[in-house]
């Protein structure tokens, strides 16, 4: 049998896995948390974002941490050789250990298939839906704090525009159509909750620690790959008017720990910076860093055809009203950070958080 079928059989067995594995009985309400830390969980702590999350949490002094993620991908071990952490579990085998792990105050679901061109909607809903509805049901039932990744990508095309309102969700793909069925499901099911829950929709994340993600890396990961192979930055024709709201990744990890920060604040909240911009100012931005670099236009691929967000721009009222004042780094800035870590460690980031 395949190692992908393989994988797809795995998945498909994760919400039956959920219902036989974990423990029903909750934590009492009114039950005070102990006044020491406990254990974090970090689902795709060896991926994108869930790796530069545990980083974050290292610069903190936070290491009781559990990472779970499956290194299918051998290479992703490298988004782990810096970080500090407890533990690491295989995605697989983790909804049957998780009360071996013993008390948990947080866990942040950054875990899911993130291909926006997967087309089997069976697979993606038992890994992006089953799979944290489960996770849910277990933090709800313990009253262990959840924060979870959702994206910018439930809103579609945006026509009705960004606000975090069902009136302005329409998925183009079935990736996006797994994280807002989930939001959906997450207003049924934490309308009268003890505990917190978050959902932070992220828009166009970039940073270090993406190399595993292939064709789903940022455009500026591929940029850097085709300047290095000595070729010039390919940008599709029209790029000028496709604009995309840019957020760095550090801004994404200070915005999940706001929240581990604020623990009365819940909801579903836009994670963007609130501006657009152009893919050519992108590219133009990337040039600055690379001396002789040089664009080419491409014509624009049939297969995004109508499954492509040509505008985001979060509204960004709600996080804001949430109390988290911080700014945001300037697209020049943080490709400029980028651009850095990808000429010194091929992306990786290397030594102590």
């Amino acid at each position: 049998m395949a190692a992908s079928e393989i994988g797809r059989l795995a998945a498909s067995s994760l919400a039956l896995q959920a219902r036989k594995a974990l423990d029903p009985s909750p934590r009492p309400p009114n039950a005070q948390r102990p006044p020491f830390r406990l254990m974090i969980i970090v689902t795709g702590g060896a991926g994108f974002i869930g790796s530069n999350l545990v980083r974050g949490l290292n610069r903190r002094g936070i290491t009781d941490i559990v990472v779970v993620d499956d290194l299918e991908i051998g290479d992703k071990h490298r988004n782990l050789n810096s970080l500090e952490f407890t533990d690491y579990i295989d995605r697989r085998e983790f909804l049957e250990r998780l009360d071996e792990l013993g008390p948990i105050e947080t866990i942040f679901h950054q875990g899911a298939c993130s291909d926006t061109m997967e087309s089997d909607g069976r697979f993606m809903l038992s890994v992006n839906y089953e799979f944290s509805k489960a996770l849910l049901d277990y933090s709800l039932a313990r009253g262990t704090r959840f924060i979870y990744a959702s994206s910018a990508s439930v809103y579609g095309n945006g026509d009705d525009g960004f606000r975090e309102s069902s009136e302005c969700e329409y998925p183009l793909n079935v990736y996006a159509y797994s994280k807002f069925l989930f939001d959906r499901w997450v207003r049924q099911a934490t309308a009268d909750a003890k505990s917190q829950v978050v959902g932070l929709r992220y828009f166009n994340v970039y940073g270090p620690q993406e190399n595993h993600k292939g064709r789903m890396a940022s455009v500026i990961f591929h940029f850097h790959n085709q300047i290095q192979d000595g070729g010039a930055m390919k940008l599709f024709e029209g790029s000028e008017d496709f604009r995309r709201d840019f957020i760095y990744v550090d801004d994404v990890v200070d915005v999940n720990l706001f929240f581990l920060d604020n623990e009365s604040k819940s909801g579903i909240f836009n994670c963007g910076t609130g501006k657009a911009e152009s893919f050519l100012a992108l590219a133009e931005a990337v040039q600055k860093r690379y001396e002789g670099s040089t664009i080419e236009r491409v014509a624009f691929p049939e297969s995004l055809v109508g499954k492509y967000q040509a505008y985001t721009e979060a509204d960004m009222s709600a996080l804001r009203a949430a109390g988290y004042s911080a700014e945001f780094s300037s697209l020049e800035k943080g490709v400029a950070a980028y651009a850095d870590v990808l000429c010194k460690s091929d992306g990786f980031l290397r030594g102590p958080a």
